[in-house]
This record gives structure tokens, sequence and C-alpha cells, in this order.
């Protein structure tokens, strides 16, 4: 059975990940209040920055601006999206 947590994105009880994101406190703090689906859904929006804005990762700039875009898109708070992206119809 997967483990539950709080998502402070969703707003509602959830399986969490099975393991942080990434070291350190920040992927501690992810691993304890960020439910999978949440983290789904900010990986898809990632990749979506990261190609229509086309940003280089090995620069510092756009991983300094993805983590405050995560941020803000766990937070609830008002995101960056890609100007002119239309999603694919399902």
């Amino acid at each position: 059975m997967s483990r539950l947590i709080m998502c402070r994105k969703l707003k509602e009880e959830l399986p969490g990940l099975d393991m942080p994101p990434f070291p350190g406190p920040k992927g501690e703090e992810i691993f304890n209040t960020i439910s999978k689906n949440a983290w789904a859904d900010w990986m898809a929006h990632q990749t979506t920055l990261i190609n229509e804005l086309r940003l280089n990762m090995m620069d510092t700039s756009a991983r300094s601006y993805l983590a405050e875009q995560r941020e803000k898109f766990f937070n609830g708070e008002e995101f960056d999206k890609a100007e002119g992206y239309v999603a694919p119809k399902q």
C-alpha cells in the first residue's frame, strides 16, 4: 500500500511520491507534501515550459526560473504558462 499524504497543491489526501525527487531539504519537503498526481502535473508543465521557452538546462538561471515556477505551482500562486501553447485534444 502506498503512503498517503495531505497534498499541498491538490488539498486532499493522496498517494505520496515513492522517494524524494532530488536530494536535500527541498526534495524532502516535496516528498512529504506533494502527491504523485501533483508531481506528474508539475512534470508535464515543466516540460512545456522547457520546450516552449527553449530553456537551456545547463544555464543556472533557467534552473532557478523553474525552481521559482515550481514553488508558485505547488503553492497555488500565479505561475507562468507558455504563451500561445495549445494543449492537444484528448
